[in-house]
């Protein structure tokens, strides 16, 4: 999740880019071969759009994930330092091990990639809302400035960047928001599609998001496993979303309408994934059109309307209801129940109202008793969940450089950009 206005979700609510183009230094992707990983070269077709959703074939024609479904060369990019840019539809599997769309965007720095390739680095965003229009790919900035932000720091350092909007987020069908399984397999996946518009990209990669995107990063970290043949090198979770078998009684405790957004989204994703949960049925009809305004709406969009609802309201849930739901929620989404092989960093700011410090702190000790060996913890006195952002770049990107990415120097840690 990420929260815009700072102080929107209390203690107890956690979890809850779209222009580029061609510059000098790239090569064209090859026409009428066959890659290593078996995808037809041929060029794909340019992605098409209809009231912000993406359009995809219908019924989809079944593809190996990664491959392309569409991909547009937007041109170069004044937000992420004119980096070549494309949209991208590609197949991936959902939670269920079926064939879906997914939409993303590939950057890649302006100029020749270095021996062997760009390393790549897969972004993970945080909650922008579940309705297509909030893309992250269809938003000059990325869906917020501090992603822009962030991105723009990767690139300068080095790094390609693949960015997944996750599954049904600008794709048909509700966007399965905080399913574990659905964002980590996107995370992977997008990765392999990458690799047929931008040749230049060394097979050595890293999974990296903040909130809502941390949580996908960890899942992604074992969903990996799926492409042999790229080498993900290492994990950034920053202030990873978690714990969500205590979201909903938490919203309905904490008596504070504006954290409900939230709560909602997740039991979208819930019923996006679990066909036995409708939300008509589990709400009632009164709090199922209250639901239908804040889902068509982006993040902070919807929190008006919610005003002259109180938390029971919005949520009438038994506690029978509750306790079905709540086990799972944390079943699909918690990313501390299998172990994460590989060197993972987990970054936390101690003033983190959205996310809390001890939330991840018993995220990075769970994962630590299942067996991960690599796991370090860094904390950042007296930042926010967004602060930390620009203020731990600088051991991001150490990181990286420690397992197989970019030197890094002179980096200089910088205060985020709330837009």
């Amino acid at each position: 999740m990420r929260n815009p206005s700072r102080h929107i979700l209390k203690a107890l609510l956690a979890m809850a880019v779209a222009v580029g183009g061609c510059s000098a230094g790239h090569g064209a992707p090859a026409s009428g071969s066959a890659t290593a990983s078996g995808h037809s070269t041929a060029a794909p077709p340019d992605v098409r759009v209809a009231d912000h959703t993406y359009q995809v074939p219908r019924p989809l024609p079944e593809d190996a994930p990664g491959a392309l479904i569409a991909a547009t060369d937007q041109g170069p990019d004044q937000q992420t330092g004119a980096a070549h840019r494309w949209t991208v539809l590609y197949h991936s599997v959902n939670a269920h091990h079926a064939d879906i769309p997914v939409s993303g965007t590939v950057l890649v720095p302006r100029g020749a990639p270095p021996p062997g390739g760009w390393p790549v680095v897969s972004w993970g965003h945080g909650t922008t809302g579940v309705a297509d229009r909030c893309a992250p790919s269809q938003a000059p900035n990325l869906g917020f400035n501090e992603y822009a932000q962030e991105l723009r720091t990767l690139l300068g350092a080095g790094y390609a960047v693949t960015a997944t909007d996750y599954p049904g987020l600008g794709t048909p069908g509700m966007h399965t928001y905080l399913v574990g399984a659905d964002e980590g397999n996107a995370v992977v996946d997008i990765v392999t599609a990458a690799r047929r518009v931008e040749p230049n990209l060394a097979p050595t990669w890293f999974a990296v998001g903040h909130s809502q995107g941390g949580q996908a990063a960890l899942f992604a970290a074992n969903a990996a496993r799926r492409v042999p043949g790229l080498r993900l090198r290492g994990t950034v979770a920053i202030t990873p979303a978690s714990h969500l078998e205590v979201m909903l009684p938490g919203v309905i405790a904490a008596h504070q309408p504006s954290q409900l957004s939230f709560a909602l989204y997740s039991l979208a994703g819930l019923s996006a994934t679990d066909r036995s949960v409708n939300l008509r049925s589990l709400l009632g009809p009164s709090a199922a059109r209250t639901a239908a305004g804040i889902l068509s709406q982006c993040l902070g969009g919807g929190h008006t309307k919610l005003t002259d609802a109180s938390t029971e309201q919005a949520l009438p849930l038994s506690g029978e209801q509750l306790s079905r739901v709540d086990g799972e929620m944390g079943a699909y989404g918690d990313p501390d129940r299998a172990a994460i092989h590989g060197p993972v960093l987990v970054i936390q700011g101690s003033a983190d109202q959205d996310v809390p410090p001890r939330w991840t702190d018993a995220v990075v000790g769970n994962l630590r008793s299942l067996g991960s060996r690599e796991v370090v913890e860094r904390t950042y006195p007296g930042l926010d969940h967004d602060q930390v952002l620009g203020q731990s770049v600088c051991d991001l990107l150490a990181f990286l450089g420690a397992h197989g990415g970019r030197p890094s120097a002179n980096c200089v840690p910088y205060q985020s950009d709330g837009g």
